[in-house]
């Protein structure tokens, strides 16, 4: 091998890692936007609202129309938490959670096959809590005493 050839004796940082995690944190913020938008003005402010939709469902589940409101409130902080870089990680987190009960209760109370739209948001909140954890680890690190 003449020294033309020779591999350099350290390598620099790989630059498409870099590149595939700034691609990656752009696309999650587009879907956090998306979500978001959806979470606010697609489903709490009906549930706020007492649109018929919203009402009958919670009727169907059976535990009252108080667990609307509740539902609505975690949806709507959910929503701008995803919108707050430092805050978004642990409203993924907490957004599981809701999208778990919410596929659950697709499944076994309402429509089986609606239960593929939580089950996907879920998902994407994982993808963000997982992007989002070094800021969580640090919200969390900055509520201790």
């Amino acid at each position: 091998m003449t020294a033309a050839h020779a591999l350099p004796a350290t390598s620099p940082a790989p630059a498409p890692a870099a590149a595939r995690r700034r691609v990656l944190r752009r696309v999650l913020w587009g879907l956090q936007a998306l979500i978001a938008l959806f979470l606010i003005a697609g489903s709490a402010l009906p549930k706020f609202a007492g649109q018929k939709d919203a009402v009958e469902t919670f009727t169907l589940i059976g535990w009252g129309q108080w667990f609307r409101y509740v539902t609505g409130v975690v949806e709507l902080t959910g929503a701008i938490g995803l919108l707050i870089p430092r805050l978004a990680g642990a409203a993924a987190t907490g957004l599981i959670g809701l999208m778990a009960g919410a596929a659950l209760t697709q499944i076994l109370v309402l429509d089986p096959a609606w239960a593929l739209f939580p089950a996907g948001l879920a998902i994407v909140f994982a993808l963000v809590a997982w992007d989002r954890r070094e800021q969580t680890r640090d919200l969390a690190r900055s509520l201790r005493p």
